[in-house]
């Protein structure tokens, strides 16, 4: 388990200003980088057999597929479907095949940020949660990892290197309020020290239990998905990685053919096995368009996040570069507008994620 104090759940102050804030360097530094390497959609080639390199509008079960034996053992078990007629039968096929029972986790299968995921405790959530997906698109179902502790690992490596390296790994946890037995769950949200500061975020997610009143002693989680922007608390744990964790990540990423650069997200079972590299399942792998997340924690400063997001892409970069010099071509910067229009879309119409 975690170690969560009442300072732990403070919110960064950069984490729900205006995007232009956080990103609009970032999009300078982009531009810069491209006119250095006369390719603005270089970088995609850290991951050349990933679509954009895994910067917007992939298929997170295409990636998941291609992981090989015997590493596809650390992966949580999937399988991905068609929305529309016949998605029931599709989703408990799934799990009768994978032999999976509820809870289960639904989530698109192109998307970011933990847009439309939801935990799937009952048959009526699972029809209700599928009627409201758009139809004939892809999605996922997946095991529920029963582990409470979750992990984000940037990992990465350069085409001329034997060993890839973990350049970061944050923890993820949800904030909490706990039951005295008076306050009812609106109250205790509002008094809590985050949850307090961005109501507008957490009330929703409990809306039909806000005038509930948790026992003494009972801890009533807030969120489900593990992403700041949908209330997820970080924490740099970088200190915590070893020799046995970056070998374990590094085998299991090598088995995704020309995998460079990006993050695993994890589940895991305590901090003690997770170091030794061990007890833990990988929920996704995500390309170059996964955030260095420790730069959400709460100590992080606005120059802390700009330099953090140049130095994850400007290694991108350089790895794109490379894998140039063997060959690969991107598909350029009009793919990549394409990518992301198409993936914003699809977004819009996705429901509201747990």
């Amino acid at each position: 388990m975690l170690d969560r104090s009442p300072e732990d759940s403070e919110a960064n102050p950069w984490e729900f200003v205006s995007p232009w804030i956080v990103y609009g360097p970032l999009v300078i530094f982009w531009i810069m980088m491209g006119l250095r390497y006369r390719d603005f959609a270089i970088a995609t080639l850290a991951n050349p057999h990933i679509p954009t390199g895994g910067l917007c509008g992939e298929s997170k079960s295409g990636i998941l597929a291609r992981l090989r034996a015997p590493q596809s053992f650390w992966i949580a078990p999937w399988q991905a479907f068609m929305t529309g007629k016949g998605s029931i039968r599709h989703a408990t096929d799934a799990m009768e095949r994978l032999d999976l029972s509820f809870p289960v986790v639904l989530k698109p299968d192109i998307g970011c940020k933990g847009a439309g995921v939801r935990l799937i405790r009952t048959m009526d959530r699972l029809e209700e949660t599928l009627a409201l997906y758009p139809d004939d698109i892809p999605v996922m179902i997946q095991k529920f990892i029963p582990y409470e502790c979750e992990a984000g690992i940037f990992y990465s490596r350069l085409p001329t290197e034997s060993e890839g390296q973990i350049l970061s790994m944050t923890f993820k946890s949800s904030p909490f309020v706990t039951g005295d037995g008076v306050s009812t769950l609106h109250e205790l949200i509002l008094g809590h020290p985050r949850a307090g500061k961005l109501p507008h975020i957490y009330l929703p997610r409990v809306k039909g239990r806000l005038d509930d009143i948790p026992p003494r002693g009972e801890v009533v989680p807030l969120v489900f998905t593990g992403n700041h922007s949908k209330g997820s608390l970080f924490r740099d744990a970088t200190h915590l990685v070893t020799p046995a964790l970056t070998r374990r990540i590094d085998s299991i990423l090598r088995a995704l053919p020309d995998f460079h650069h990006g993050r695993v997200d994890l589940r895991f079972a305590s901090i003690e096995t997770l170091r030794e590299g061990r007890g833990f399942q990988i929920i996704e792998v995500n390309g170059i368009g996964s955030e260095p997340i420790q730069m959400w924690a709460p100590e992080a400063t606005l120059v802390s996040i700009w330099r953090t997001q140049f130095r994850f892409y400007g290694r991108a970069f350089k790895i794109g570069a490379l894998m140039r010099q063997r060959g690969f071509r991107s598909k350029g910067a009009f793919d990549m507008l394409r990518q992301w229009r198409r993936q914003s879309a699809l977004i819009a119409r996705y429901p509201s994620s747990d």
